[in-house]
């Protein structure tokens, strides 16, 4: 559809706002495709950085979505690595602004503002401009769950003394407390601090939307239901199983064999151990190569995205496995030689690996990922935990990486068949709900029935 031939006074235009960071502006933009394919006549405006823009202009979009820019945030994206804390800092101080510059600007009047709760100060535009807010959270129910009422419980008391006295907090089960201990003690307090302070003012927006679906954290979805004045809404998993299922934005290179879709197409069926450690904080160049060293001396099949590191691991790579910078994940994931995944546990892969029906290896590195490895060991009971302490340099040795993946790779032991059933069970749920009639579709119609209709609850 071309932008310019929507009616303004008529149009549905959404106002979407990521935080900068992969993690989110590709679940942002998998939702604002999820809601033109619900409703073609949409408009919606895409905000970015500068810097951004730089890397999403290649990619597919359809043509009701308008990328708008604003400036980079100082420090510059770039160091974010070196120094996460002023690069999250900066996000909550000097995005506002430009992005409010950028409202004043656009031709068609904006009828909803989709927002990351990480990016702090959108709720609060919205309400001042009178337009309806939609607070989106790109992690896991469970973990802003954990968040939400722990600030709650701890209102003017400093929360790290009192998370190492308290053993009950009212909505959070044992468990989940020890989980909230972990993230405190192994990342950025001023992180923590502002993440709380994103996470305390989501009662003020008129919608929460989550990426993830009902049936997989339905307790916990209750429990916010019940608690918060505005409509909760699971939207499913905001990844793009569109293009696998339906192909239905044409993605151009859907259609296309690249070398490691080949490679992985003459692999016997669940052969291949996938691995991915994330965009953005991974582990040492030490640990690294002792992972390699390990999957050359296991013999397994692999298939390792290492980004940076990908052309140095490539020349010591062997024969039996690939090491790549850059893969269409989703699409690994779903071919039929991988049968298993080692990530870690960001809630976006975690959710691929969920979609697809492949057990897990969980190796947690930051923030959500802890609580979401035993969300997927414990809870949904797809996978095993990698169990080193890598933070504390504690590496995992070749020897040890090589006895693990044999045993996660092996199809016909119990254990493995255990695991392999039970993430084909949990993949059909998913599959389910993101079918129509399904609990996310369901879901992502009322949104935008209500935003459509101007509705503020």
């Amino acid at each position: 559809m071309d932008s310019a031939n929507l009616q303004p006074n008529n149009i549905c235009h959404v106002f979407a706002m990521p935080f900068p960071g992969r993690g989110h502006i590709n679940p942002m933009m998998n939702l604002c495709k999820l809601l033109i394919s619900r409703k073609p006549d949409i408009l919606i405006t895409f905000v970015v950085t500068e810097e951004w823009l730089s890397y999403l202009d290649s990619d597919f979009k359809p043509n009701n979505i308008c990328f708008r820019t604003i400036p980079n945030v100082i420090p510059s994206e770039r160091l974010k690595a070196t120094d996460f804390p002023g690069f999250y800092e900066a996000v909550m101080t000097q995005m506002e602004a430009p992005s409010e510059q950028l409202l004043d600007q656009l031709d068609t009047p904006v009828t909803a503002i989709i927002g990351d709760i990480e990016v702090r100060w959108a709720i609060s535009l919205g309400n001042r401009r009178n337009i309806p807010v939609a607070a989106l959270w790109t992690m896991s129910v469970s973990f802003f769950s954990m968040l939400y009422y722990f600030d709650q419980f701890s209102k003017d008391r400093h929360f790290l003394d009192l998370l190492e006295r308290v053993d009950y907090i009212p909505g959070i089960s044992s468990s989940k407390i020890a989980d909230l201990k972990t993230v405190f003690h192994k990342n950025d307090q001023r992180v923590l601090e502002l993440a709380l302070d994103c996470i305390s003012r989501a009662p003020k927006a008129q919608y929460l939307l989550f990426t993830s679906f009902y049936e997989l954290e339905d307790q916990t979805t209750n429990n916010l239901t019940a608690t918060f004045p505005s409509p909760v809404y699971t939207i499913g998993p905001a990844i793009p199983y569109q293009e696998i299922k339906y192909n239905s934005f044409g993605t151009s290179n859907i259609d296309k064999n690249p070398d490691y879709i080949q490679w992985l197409d003459s692999q016997p069926a669940n052969s291949v151990l996938y691995i991915s450690l994330g965009s953005f904080l991974s582990v040492s160049s030490t640990q690294m190569d002792e992972i390699l060293a390990g999957l050359r001396i296991s013999g397994v099949r692999f298939l390792w995205v290492a980004r940076g590191e990908a052309f140095r691991l490539k020349e010591i790579c062997g024969n039996t496995g690939l090491v790549l910078p850059w893969c269409d994940q989703l699409r690994v994931l779903c071919n039929s030689s991988v049968g298993g995944f080692w990530t870690h546990c960001g809630w976006n892969s975690t959710l691929e690996a969920v979609f697809a029906g492949v057990p897990i290896l969980t190796f947690p590195l930051f923030l959500d990922q802890d609580p979401n490895s035993n969300q997927i060991v414990e809870d949904w009971r797809i996978g095993w935990r990698v169990n080193k302490e890598i933070g504390n340099e504690s590496l995992l040795t070749r020897e040890e990486i090589a006895d693990l993946v044999q045993r996660f790779m092996d199809l016909n032991s119990a254990e493995g068949k255990a695991i392999r059933r039970k993430a084909t069970q949990v993949r059909d749920v998913c599959r389910g709900a993101t079918s129509e009639g399904g609990s996310s579709i369901i879901n992502l119609d009322a949104f935008i029935g209500k935003i459509s209709q101007g509705q503020s609850h």
